[in-house]
């Protein structure tokens, strides 16, 4: 109780003192927006004094979410013994106590199921991937595959919340949020941290995409992700209403910014500093977003890299590319989301339909990027948030799909720091276990933060009477995959 009165009276002294001081931070806002040119205002978000806390290895970063859980032992991570083993069940020896979801936990019978296709070594450094994967392939000497990522997690949302914001429940920072509170923003004219999402083509098996994933929790609202829309504008309402000119916009938003910062020197509530910076970046929006969106400046062969879709709005590809034209621009942190991976009783037909929508634009927006010399100082990341089974999930006689596995599973990362053409960590003869350098949750957000120059464990916010960050309370940085 004492604790509580005393962190109440915190807030309201707080609050007096940036209502009342000529110094404080409202105050400095308000002048920063009033008494400068209207295209130096609030330009760029000043990160947190002493980020980063060394030199960073990547500037930028992409997160090519794939919701579902892609099958690590259909694309990533061959095993031959499931082949031996087919429609046999998995030793006891082996499934041990693992958790798994209620749709498979009571199964009476484990059969191995084989990779639906085959796998083959692409590259000099001779990686095998699935015949499913051959863009990516053609990459594997760029890019570094982590075969031995684990997570609690058992279902799809509490699993994505789990990678995203580092708890298993709604409610924390996500990565992009964290990122942007320390590091700031670099473009004046575009967010810090974007998110835009896709779905599979057949609408099968697609995940619902919660505002949380990108959210920014208990931090300021600014450093939330800005969802570009898959459908009609990019964002809406960033034309000016018939017959209102620019000039009497820009009026309109002064006015505005005036009245707001006088309620800012008033209470001091940091959300209305939000407010006056949201207003100001949609105006400088209303130019770039048009500019982000004018592909005539793209070459065929670059367009044609991305893809058939490349130019179709709303999907993977599209995606992709304007992820690229983000980066160009000074956007720190793109998240592209995408449903589709949950093959429970369709592996058969869906798996392979995911990896041509997906892993083509995946493989080109890494060789886009290196060409145009941005690949070392950009961390591109794949995964989900969670594996697939290595047995067959239904009929034990004609399994149709697997079901969710976080024991152990797959990512790819780019880029950024990250050491190429390796193949980090391995699982036991079925998949099953972990047998060399397991990646967990937290590590692997660890090592996104140091990768970006941040010490996980130095990047906190007080909330509820404690700091919290993104790795609560654990977390090691994975030397091993670092150039």
């Amino acid at each position: 109780m004492h604790e509580l009165l005393a962190e109440q009276m915190q807030r309201l002294n707080r609050r007096q003192f940036f209502g009342t001081s000529a110094t404080g931070v409202g105050v400095a806002a308000l002048a920063s927006l009033l008494g400068q040119s209207h295209s130096t205002a609030l330009g760029r978000e000043q990160g947190l004094p002493g980020l980063p806390h060394f030199a960073p290895k990547a500037k930028r970063v992409v997160m090519l979410w794939q919701g579902g859980g892609p099958s690590h032992v259909d694309l990533f991570d061959d095993k031959p013994m499931l082949r031996e083993w087919a429609g046999q069940d998995i030793p006891d020896s082996i499934r041990g106590t693992t958790r798994l979801s209620t749709m498979s936990s009571g199964y009476a019978n484990w059969p191995c199921q084989p990779a639906i296709k085959p796998h083959k070594q692409y590259g000099k450094s001779g990686v095998m991937l699935s015949e499913m994967l051959p863009n990516v392939g053609s990459i594997v000497d760029d890019i570094c595959v982590v075969r031995s990522m684990h997570t609690e997690a058992v279902n799809h949302a509490p699993g994505v919340t789990f990678f995203l914001t580092g708890a298993q429940v709604p409610g924390r920072p996500s990565l992009g949020a964290w990122m942007s509170y320390g590091l700031g923003n670099e473009s004046e004219n575009l967010p810090a941290f974007v998110v835009m999402t896709s779905s599979d083509r057949a609408k099968t098996c697609g995940q619902l995409f919660f505002d949380y994933y990108w959210g920014s929790g208990f931090l300021p609202s600014r450093f939330q992700g800005v969802r570009f829309r898959n459908t009609g504008d990019l964002v809406p309402y960033l034309a000016n209403p018939p017959g209102v000119s620019v000039g009497a916009n820009r009026a309109l938003l002064d006015d505005l910014a005036a009245m707001n910062a006088a309620h800012l020197h008033e209470c001091g509530d940091p959300e209305i500093e939000t407010r006056i910076a949201q207003y100001e970046m949609a105006f400088r929006m209303q130019t770039s977003v048009p500019d982000l969106v004018d592909f005539s400046g793209e070459t065929k062969r670059t367009l044609d890299r991305y893809g058939v879709d490349a130019l179709s709005k709303g999907t993977f590809a599209n995606n992709c590319l304007i992820a690229r034209r983000l980066l160009e621009r000074g956007v720190q942190f793109v998240q592209l989301m995408h449903a589709g991976w949950d093959q429970h009783s369709n592996l058969f037909t869906q798996l392979e339909q995911q990896c041509l929508d997906t892993e083509g634009p995946s493989a080109a927006l890494v060789q886009d990027l290196k060409e145009r010399g941005m690949l070392d100082d950009t961390l591109v990341i794949w995964g989900g948030e969670f594996g697939r089974t290595p047995f067959g999930q239904g009929n034990p006689t004609n399994p149709k799909g697997r079901d969710h596995f976080g024991r152990a599973f797959s990512w790819w990362m780019a880029g950024g720091g990250v050491k190429p053409g390796l193949v980090y960590g391995s699982t036991d003869d079925f998949g099953w276990n972990i047998t060399s350098d397991p990646v967990h949750v937290h590590d692997m957000q660890a090592t996104i933060l140091h990768l970006c120059g941040i010490d996980h464990t130095r990047l906190t916010f007080r909330y509820q009477g404690r700091q919290y960050r993104l790795t609560d309370v654990h977390g090691e940085v994975v030397q091993g995959i670092l150039a």
